[in-house]
């Protein structure tokens, strides 16, 4: 069974620093495009970041691009979402996000097969 299980958000100031995580199971790490999307109250789930099977190629949106910074841990099959200088409007709930795809979207939402339960960002201003 897949299982991605998020951890790391919580409630910051604007300009400061969160890193979010999400350990992986029930799949091989490699063979999967893992990514993190989000969503805030009223709005629709937005793409943030991800990264192809085999970890190759990085993809953000342009609302991030500059802030965040997705990596990865093979040995610990964990994906990482490093998110600085935060705004209020990152405020959402981040989901991790896994699929077999050999061409990763960050603009479908139903292509990730698979996600997980979300992790809450609060960004004060």
């Amino acid at each position: 069974e897949v299982q991605l299980v998020e951890s790391g958000g919580g409630l910051v100031q604007a300009g400061e620093s969160l890193r979010l995580s999400c350990v992986t199971s029930g799949f091989t790490f490699d063979d999967y495009a893992i990514g993190w999307f989000r969503q805030a109250p009223g709005k629709e789930r937005e793409g943030v970041s991800c990264t192809g099977r085999r970890r190759h190629g990085e993809y953000y949106a342009d609302s991030v691009k500059g802030r965040f910074t997705i990596s990865s841990d093979n040995a610990k099959n964990t994906v990482y979402l490093q998110m600085n200088a935060l705004k209020p409007e990152d405020t959402a709930v981040y989901y991790c996000v896994a699929d077999l795809t050999l061409f990763p979207d960050l603009l479908d939402s139903n292509e990730w097969d698979y996600w997980g339960q979300g992790t809450q960002v609060t960004v004060s201003s």
